[in-house]
């Protein structure tokens, strides 16, 4: 059956929808971002087939897949027709095989037009893997915890200036407070292909800004090349008042449940110290949010500056954390670099 290479299959029309018709827990792991998920077999069919194909045979395992097939064929094409009623579907599997090549065949068959990925996800994600060693023009926003950098970021985007949002693909805030008021962080898997997608949506000529982050944020982690080409990119450290810092931290965490920020705390006892770390959650106790957030800070300030050894910046000073403000600046000092 005709095949369609990956470049040409993720530059189809946005309305022509992706299907993806492996299992659910390969889709779950990790997808193309915005495809369907369109299994052809459930996890416990492809779990019973694949065994038949090791223990047994693939001529066995073939007519298994069609025992489960056959039932389904009229239901997989209403849920096309649901999916895509102008009848224009792309579609792949793992590896562009038989189970891509079956639903191919079913929906033609039902008068749909079909482009089916060559070779499937799994060339998909070599392309993801390659794109993120591929060079990006970058600045890099610095700060101390609280400095505002990603409403900063924010702002920049809606004076339609390109930015990369790492913490809003990571769903996490980068510190031990980083998951308090975010969504389920994805898989690496799909934290990596949300990366590839985001990238491939900047434009070509211009550099996009980006989050001075460390190499980890919650429980994913950025590739070796592309963390190094933040390191490599220029750095532009935005320095508010400490005051100024607590204050907007203060107001941020008040909003959120004590025993989430408790647990928090706990997590990062051993470098907070006994006495620091009981300081903290009595605090909380409280509602004192400055006394928290600044015992908190004398932590993360110190190890934000001890990661800043070595590498060369410039400094933005403001007396604020109004993000308009603070992107006038930034901007101001790129402009002069």
């Amino acid at each position: 059956m005709p095949r369609i290479p990956l470049s040409d299959f993720l530059q189809g029309a946005a309305e022509v929808p992706v299907l993806d018709v492996r299992a659910p827990i390969e889709y779950a792991h990790g997808h193309i971002p915005g495809a369907v998920s369109f299994p052809l077999f459930s996890d416990e069919e492809r779990a019973r087939i694949g065994t038949t194909y090791k223990q047994i045979s693939q001529d066995r395992a073939v007519l298994l897949g069609l025992d489960f097939f056959g039932p389904k064929m009229s239901q997989l094409v209403k849920l096309a027709q649901k999916v895509a009623p102008h009848k224009q579907v792309r579609v792949h599997c793992w590896r562009g095989g038989m189970r891509s090549g079956a639903v191919q065949w079913l929906l033609e068959l039902a008068g749909f037009e079909v482009q089916l990925l060559d070779k499937g996800y799994k060339d998909y994600r070599r392309g993801v893997l390659a794109s993120l060693e591929q060079p990006h023009p970058l600045w890099v926003l610095g700060g101390l915890t609280g400095s505002g950098k990603t409403n900063v970021l924010h702002q920049l985007m809606a004076q339609d200036q390109p930015v990369l949002d790492l913490e809003g693909l990571a769903h996490h805030k980068g510190s031990a407070f980083g998951s308090l008021g975010q969504p389920e962080q994805p898989t690496q898997e799909q934290f990596e292909n949300n990366l590839a997608a985001a990238l491939e949506a900047l434009p070509v000529a211009a550099s996009a800004w980006v989050e001075d982050e460390s190499r980890t944020i919650g429980a994913v982690h950025l590739s070796s090349g592309f963390y190094e080409q933040m390191r490599q990119a220029p750095l532009l450290l935005l320095e508010i008042p400490r005051e100024v810092r607590v204050q907007k931290l203060a107001e941020e965490y008040g909003r959120h449940d004590p025993a989430a920020l408790a647990t928090s705390i706990l997590r990062i006892r051993k470098r907070l110290g006994g006495l620091a770390t009981r300081e903290a959650l009595a605090a909380i106790g409280d509602d004192d949010m400055p006394k928290m957030v600044s015992l908190v800070l004398d932590y993360y300030d110190r190890t934000y500056l001890h990661g800043l050894e070595g590498r060369p910046f410039v400094r933005v000073a403001s007396h604020t954390s109004d993000p308009a403000e603070n992107a006038a600046l930034v901007l101001r000092a790129a402009q002069n670099l």
